[in-house]
């Protein structure tokens, strides 16, 4: 399936080689240009000419909002952002829609890799308000930084089910102007429920639930919502969730002969086969693409980011020390290929992602998704013409890789997966039988199958290399490159590759030059690859967040472990103090994702997980990462505090476990739902409403009717507070909501008191529109194939 083991390694006997940025079109004098021009971050820059009067986050634009007294227009993305690129192509250069917010209001644009402080707030209430969230995030705020709108990717005009960006802006304008007293007390409402609700911290004097119940209830929901047939956790879009995989591999441990710990490793080394099979790994230029969305692992989301190949280089290196199975090792080393070749900085750090979108020919003038890796039929035909030897009469080197990868004269893509007929005639590759079957489908050898696959892979990487390249983001993040460091360390242990542990060790020592200040002892969050190749900062670097410090210290760990070198462990601690000085909460217990003293940031959250105590910086690491909470989070937390400290949630799952009305029992849903008012019993909404794609994640409470006796009920739909979601900062919003309640059953809902419910209703888009016209508005998604 891919080149063999000894090539793979072939990079580290070299000097890094810099990974460059996608051919570009030939430049043009811009019509604007706005501030975003002078900032850092790949995401603003792509911004910088549009017509709309963009400001960076920062007291420049708070203080503009202030003194015209105009609202705030807040968008938040990242630059290989699908939907991001859409809703700019379509509406932000757009000239008279950028008149439009111009003169309403003040544009605010955010980079979420770097602001993930900025974007928790403003998601915390985008998904609390609307049930959904992604990326592009659309926000309105009054001058003084409340929210009191929300959404994600907005078509320019109005259709027939959605409403246009253009009619939101207006509208919005309109009521500032009519309502603004309403739209103030309304927005300080709903902060006061997000402040409410964003509280977590420990309650009574209850005990922890037992280690090994927690560990089965959690192996029992994976087991539960386990594809049989395909691996992985869900039906689609499937994402790669290593770190469940981890998990199960920890639970196997733990309980090698038993069925239950047979099953566990079952479950991880099929989901990973597969994976490495299916469409979502890149067969010609190596590497994890960011998401299937399809059961089979087929047609992926196609940008590629730095903390999937960093947590599934990992994941395969265990696979492959369990399994003793060569063809983990072989994955492992396909990504630290495409990691080291890609997206390595010469000076030693790691860049961010991949675009999803590029353009098909250096003459096209539209970018389109996935035209850098899919394959019409005829070009492998071409470049694979050559007669097979030993074959049957005619076959030929295309026809023997066509088969075996799944390729069609009119395209393996269905329809229903390309909405936008990007894909039409096209060709992912994907491994559709085992190599025995092939060979055996031409009368060949099944010994002389490899060689062939790998010159049809040689030949197509060739032709792919003179295709314009997708963007590449060259945003350095702390975080990101901790989880990279511990994807080679960790390799080099298992696969006795020493070339490994040192450019772990060359990613660490450009961290504590690049993104350490040894004079406070903090980490910065970012970086960038400046002009001639050089390292840049901003010009007021922006401090490190929890999640740099918890990934940085775990790449720490796994380095001294993998080279014995005292200076990374000494390092380690010593950000470990820095962590408990900055984000630990000594009265409610826990971290808080980002320091205090921003006074932009209306709240300071905690991620909506288990808390733990300090000095556990392993299980910090494993536990703080925003984009995928996982039954391993309960584990590592119950083992990890030695049964001292505890956490709501972990209580609450048992609760739930034993209770025979529980929705994590049987409820198809998995919503995060409130309490009966009286009998303090979970209620549970319907599976699915008709009228919105995923209703299923929109959260029912019975309340009794005004007037009401108490015994006779109705059925009233209202948001929930931020910390119903336990990943309600995950890496997006699809994600956030199909992985934790789809999932994982996690069910927060005793952060909420026994019938509670907001006291205002946060004013929804069709409160903006007029009555007559009928249209409803339903939550969209920012990211992925299917807004």
């Amino acid at each position: 399936m891919s080149l063999c083991w000894r090539r793979r390694c072939v990079f580290l006997t070299r000097s890094v080689t810099m990974a460059t940025g996608g051919t570009a079109s030939p430049p043009s004098v811009p019509r604007h240009t706005n501030r975003l021009v002078n900032e850092k971050s790949p995401y603003l820059l792509q911004h910088a000419h549009n017509p709309v009067d963009w400001y960076p986050w920062g007291q420049e634009a708070f203080d503009k909002a202030k003194k015209e007294n105009k609202l705030i227009f807040l968008s938040v993305g990242y630059s290989t952002c699908h939907w991001c690129h859409v809703m700019e192509e379509e509406s932000f250069k757009n000239k008279e829609i950028g008149d439009i917010m111009n003169k309403n209001f003040v544009c605010i644009k955010v980079d979420r890799e770097e602001r993930p402080d900025v974007d928790k707030v403003y998601m915390t209430f985008v998904q609390a308000t609307s049930g959904g969230g992604g990326w592009p995030m659309s926000v309105w705020l009054t001058p003084d930084l409340k929210p009191f709108v929300g959404g994600t990717y907005f078509p320019p005009e109005d259709g027939v089910h959605r409403v246009g960006f253009r009619t939101v802006l207006l509208r919005i304008a309109e009521q500032w102007k009519e309502n603004k007293d309403a739209l103030l007390e309304n927005s300080q409402k709903i902060l006061e429920a997000l402040l409410r609700g964003s509280e977590i911290r420990v309650q009574g004097q209850k005990s922890p639930p037992p280690s090994k119940e927690v560990v089965a209830t959690c192996f029992q929901q994976l087991s539960n919502s386990y594809d049989e047939d395909y691996g992985g956790f869900s039906e689609s879009p499937k994402f790669p969730t290593p770190v469940n995989l981890n998990f199960l591999f920890t639970y196997w441990a733990l309980h090698r002969t038993t069925p239950e710990g047979a099953r566990a490793l079952q479950m991880a080394l099929h989901t990973l086969k597969m994976m490495a099979h299916g469409g979502i790994h890149d067969h010609i230029g190596q590497g994890f693409h960011r998401y299937s969305t399809d059961q089979h692992w087929h047609v992926p989301h196609f940008e590629k980011m730095l903390y999937d190949q960093g947590q599934l280089a990992v994941a395969y290196s265990r696979a492959f020390q369990i399994s003793g199975d060569k063809f983990f090792a072989d994955v492992a080393q396909d990504i630290l290929l495409y990691v080291s070749r890609d997206l390595s900085d010469q000076a030693g750090g790691f860049y961010s992602a991949e675009d999803a979108d590029s353009y098909p020919s250096t003459a096209s003038g539209e970018k389109r998704e996935g035209a850098f890796c899919v394959w019409a039929a005829e070009e492998i035909r071409a470049l694979l013409p050559d007669p097979v030897e030993g074959a049957t009469e005619g076959t030929t080197l295309g026809d023997v890789f066509m088969h075996h990868y799944g390729v069609k004269e009119t395209g393996n893509v269905s329809p229903m997966k390309d909405p936008h007929q990007e894909l039409k005639g096209k060709n992912v590759l994907i491994v559709q039988c085992s190599p025995e079957l092939t060979a055996a489908r031409f009368g060949l050898e099944p010994g002389s199958l490899g060689a062939l696959l790998q010159e049809g892979r040689r030949r197509l990487a060739a032709a792919r290399a003179q295709r314009p390249r997708p963007h590449l983001d060259t945003k350095m993040l702390a975080a990101w490159n901790g989880l990279m460091i511990s994807g080679f360390a960790q390799a080099g242990v298992a696969l006795a590759e020493q070339d490994y542990v040192s450019r772990a060790a060359q990613a660490a020592a450009f961290l504590q030059r690049h993104l350490f200040d040894p004079t406070s002892g903090r980490l910065l969050r970012s970086c960038y690859r400046g002009k001639d190749n050089t390292v840049e900062q901003s010009p007021l670097p922006i401090q490190g967040f929890l999640e740099d410090y918890v990934f940085v210290i775990q790449a720490l760990f796994d380095l001294y472990e993998a080279s014995l070198e005292q200076g990374w462990l000494e390092w380690a601690l010593q950000l470990q103090h820095t962590q408990d000085k900055l984000f630990w909460d000594p009265e409610g217990f826990a971290y808080f994702s980002s320091e205090a003293g921003d006074s932009s940031l209306l709240l300071r959250l905690k991620d909506a997980i288990v808390p733990y105590r300090p000095r556990w910086s392993r299980a910090c690491c494993q536990l703080c990462h925003c984009h995928k909470p996982a039954p391993s989070s309960l584990l590592l937390r119950s083992h990890g505090v030695g049964g001292k400290s505890w956490a709501n949630l972990g209580c609450l799952l048992r609760e739930a476990a034993e209770d025979p009305n529980s929705p994590a029992r049987d409820g198809p849903s998995h919503c995060s739902l409130p309490s009966h008012p009286q009998t303090g019993r979970y209620l549970w909404g319907p599976s699915r409403r008709r009228h919105t794609r995923n209703a299923a994640l929109c959260p029912l409470c019975l309340q009794p009717e005004q007037g009401a006796d108490g015994r006779r009920w109705r059925q009233r739909w209202v948001p929930l507070p931020p910390v119903a979601f336990p990943c309600i900062s995950g890496e997006e919003g699809w994600e956030s909501h199909c992985l934790c309640l789809q999932q994982l059953h996690l069910l927060p809902a005793c952060h909420l008191a026994p019938g509670a419910a907001w006291d205002a209703l946060p004013m929804s888009l069709s409160a903006l529109l007029p009555a007559e016209r009928g249209d409803t508005v339903t939550p969209t998604w920012g990211h992925g194939r299917d807004p």
